[in-house]
């Protein structure tokens, strides 16, 4: 990276990080060092520095949760949204930075007596990050209650309604347009009653504790839904639970996960996914694509 840029960012006051360890920023707990790291505090710092990076291709994440980062780390720079978690209420409707966790997004919601969101409460990503891939579990999807995004195009700040985000299962405008990147999100909510939406978010984080495993660094769901299966119950049936390579296993509590029993490396991750594919094509015919994105 060119040293006036560097130079630049550091006079602007904008937090960056020199290699900088990336599992410290995956929920898989892998990757290596990222050459550069930036961590804005809030849209404008996140505005200077994709204007300052722009001839450098940075890379924006959120919380890393659906990501798998290069055992041999990036080159290229990262912009952190995490710090960017300003969140406003308005009548039915709220109002979150890209960097919002999802939990403290459901949390808002239920504090105001809000409902629709409680399906993502315990989702471990971002709002920048669940409305990319359109995030969603339970039969939720955030798209559904999506108003509008706001997003800078590298010319500019835009707003656009949440009906022309091409919202569709783990998909969103967002993922074929790489030059959008999401400042924040609106959400449409209906009023409902605080101890229902307290009683069904603390089910559905019971739900999870009981058959996700939790207990493991992951990057969640790695395959989408196949068009009338369940990727779990396929490669379960396949008789893939348990499977190891490396540090990486099919998770023995479920086998839609993959999970990180101590030093998995991105190049295991592959292996396995690799083999899962491979194995479930072969004993079903039915070809997995993954939801989880390696960089």
């Amino acid at each position: 990276m060119r040293e006036d840029l560097l130079q630049a960012l550091w006079n602007s006051g904008i937090a960056l990080s020199q290699n900088e360890p990336l599992a410290r920023h995956s929920s898989f707990r892998i990757g290596g060092n990222a050459k550069i790291a930036v961590f804005p505090k809030n849209r404008e710092e996140l505005i200077c520095a994709l204007e300052s990076l722009k001839d450098e291709n940075p890379l924006v994440i959120g919380k890393g949760s659906n990501l798998v980062f290069p055992d041999e780390g990036l080159a290229r720079p990262l912009i952190f949204t995490e710090g960017l978690q300003a969140l406003a209420v308005s009548e039915n409707q709220i109002a979150a930075d890209a960097g919002t966790p999802l939990i403290s997004l459901c949390r808002a919601a239920e504090e105001v007596s809000l409902s629709g969101l409680e399906f993502a409460f315990g989702i471990p990503g971002s709002v920048g990050g669940g409305i990319y891939m359109n995030a969603g579990a339970f039969g939720g999807e955030l798209g559904s209650f999506c108003r509008s995004v706001t997003y800078y195009d590298g010319i500019g700040v835009k707003t656009i309604a949440g009906a022309d985000c091409s919202f569709s299962y783990r998909h969103s405008l967002f993922c074929d347009r790489k030059n959008f990147v999401i400042l924040s999100a609106e959400f449409s909510l209906a009023k409902g009653k605080k101890e229902e939406i307290s009683a069904l978010m603390k089910e559905i984080l019971a739900k999870r504790k009981e058959k996700q495993p939790l207990e493991y660094p992951s990057a969640g769901s790695v395959f989408k839904r196949p068009q009338g299966f369940y990727a779990a119950k396929l490669i379960e049936d396949s008789g893939l639970k348990g499977l190891r390579v490396g540090g990486a296993e099919v998770s023995e509590k479920h086998a839609g996960f993959i999970v990180n029993r101590g030093g998995a490396t991105a190049s295991d991750v592959k292996e396995l996914i690799k083999i899962i594919r491979e194995t479930v094509f072969a004993k079903t015919g039915v070809s997995l694509e993954c939801e989880i994105e390696f960089l």
